[in-house]
């Protein structure tokens, strides 16, 4: 028998990754005041995520889930939010049409912006700080002033996030996502591309597509003219994430308000712990990710934790193990779950566990994340399992953060454009190599 939960029931069970506020009643103010803000999200959109998380748990939709590592107060703009919404929408239309998939979009957007660490101080010249924890703790610039956690961020980045979703829901309901506008998606700089080119074939087989169905009378179906998009970001600061709880008029449970979709780290699903503890109780779709060290009874033990009525749409396991490891550590757990008979979404984090360093740059090689992918989907065709997602680290901006793709960035080149407050993302021109290589994948399942 489980415990009672409430919005509150973490705060008895150890937790990690947590900063250290210097002053808790100003802390505890800051929680109370975004307690009486508007939610971010409703329920019923969270319902309906879940209910297009099921679809893909059974084979019949493939989830598409990328965005920033982490969002930053510095670098906010509509123009950068447009263009990661860009690519997304590129992506999703040729996995959909090339390998005729329905694709579930979540964007790491709107709530993305705190970050765990592998330590909690960070040293340069024989100084110690407190690591940076993301903008919505801390700031990036090594001083104590910066490093200090500051509550007053919580709230600059429920406003943020705010704002982004109004944009967001503009972008995916005002036409901007309307499939007759394809060839408009393309960004500058990788026109010139060989992928720009393929990219505009495809576009030009969905023109013909579409005259088609114009000419039969079948052009005005809504789902042409808009798109369905959704958010989430890690559930990692708690104490933020309870300020958003409420309860559902419709149905009398609890959801966390702050995102369509939470999940929850590699470094804090412990099982006994509060992140778990948190997200057992909220009615949304959750992600767990999954490392090489994940055994399958503390697996199992999870999931029946955060899944007990063995819902399709609820479960969400990323699979973060880097490449050359996949073929070693998955195969023992998707058994594992399989001959228990529980439903789980399954998708690919092909980022995290492939993370290298070239000279001062943190990076990584675009051809171990092709690699993890392909591994990703080949371990699951031995298994007859379906690989049902990805979720990247990825930007609309012409950024040279990970090296390699069709228009490669060398270690060399890190240096020109290299922008991130975290970690290295992908670029439009490999986020789209990356979907024409998924799309192929899929087409392999059929």
């Amino acid at each position: 028998m489980s415990q009672p939960w409430s919005p509150e029931s973490w705060r008895s069970k150890p937790i990690q990754q947590q900063p250290d506020y210097p002053d808790a009643a100003h802390l505890a103010r800051v929680e109370n005041t975004l307690a009486g803000y508007p939610p971010l999200v409703f329920a019923g959109e969270a319902r309906e995520l879940r209910r297009q998380f099921a679809e893909v748990t059974q084979g019949r939709a493939f989830l598409l889930q990328g965005g920033d590592c982490a969002e930053s107060f510095a670098e906010f703009s509509a123009a950068k939010i447009r263009d990661t919404f860009k690519v997304l929408l590129q992506m999703a239309i040729v996995m959909t049409f090339a390998a005729g998939c329905p694709v579930v979009k979540v964007g790491r957007m709107a709530g993305q912006f705190a970050k765990p660490r592998s330590s909690g101080e960070e040293t340069q010249g024989g100084v110690t700080l407190p690591a940076y924890r993301g903008d919505i703790v801390n700031g990036i610039e090594f001083d104590s002033r910066s490093r200090v956690p500051d509550p007053e961020r919580l709230v600059q980045a429920y406003n943020q996030s705010t704002a982004t979703l109004n944009l967001l829901r503009a972008f995916a309901q005002g036409g901007f996502a309307d499939v007759h506008q394809v060839h408009q998606w393309n960004l500058d700089f990788i026109a010139n591309s060989a992928l720009a080119e393929k990219y505009q074939q495809l576009a030009g087989r969905l023109d013909e597509a579409l005259a088609f169905m114009r000419a039969c009378g079948l052009d005005g179906v809504p789902q042409l003219r808009e798109a369905s998009f959704f958010t989430a970001h890690e559930a990692l600061l708690l104490n933020y994430e309870q300020a958003f709880v409420r309860r559902d008029s419709l149905t009398g449970d609890w959801y966390d308000c702050s995102a369509h979709m939470l999940w929850i780290g590699d470094r804090t699903r412990q099982p006994d712990g509060a992140h778990v503890e948190f997200l057992r109780g909220v009615g949304n779709p959750i992600g767990v990710k999954i490392g090489p060290s994940t055994q399958p009874d503390e697996l199992l033990r999870l999931i029946d934790i955060l899944n007990p009525e063995n819902d399709p749409g609820r479960l969400n396991l990323i699979v973060r193990m880097g490449a050359g490891k996949v073929e070693q550590h998955l195969p023992r757990l998707i058994r594992a779950i399989t001959e228990e008979g529980r439903l789980v979404l399954w998708s690919s984090d092909p980022m995290h566990g492939n993370t290298i360093k070239a000279g001062a740059y943190k990076t990584r090689d675009f051809a171990s994340v092709l690699q993890e992918v392909r591994e990703f989907f080949a371990v699951h065709r031995a298994e007859g399992s379906y690989p049902g997602g990805i979720h990247i680290e990825m930007t609309g901006q012409n950024v040279t953060e990970c090296i390699g793709g069709c228009r490669p960035v060398t270690a060399d080149s890190l240096s020109d454009r290299y922008h991130t407050h975290c970690d290295p993302r992908l670029n439009a021109d490999q986020s789209l190599e990356l979907a024409f290589m998924i799309a192929e994948s899929l087409k392999g399942l059929g």
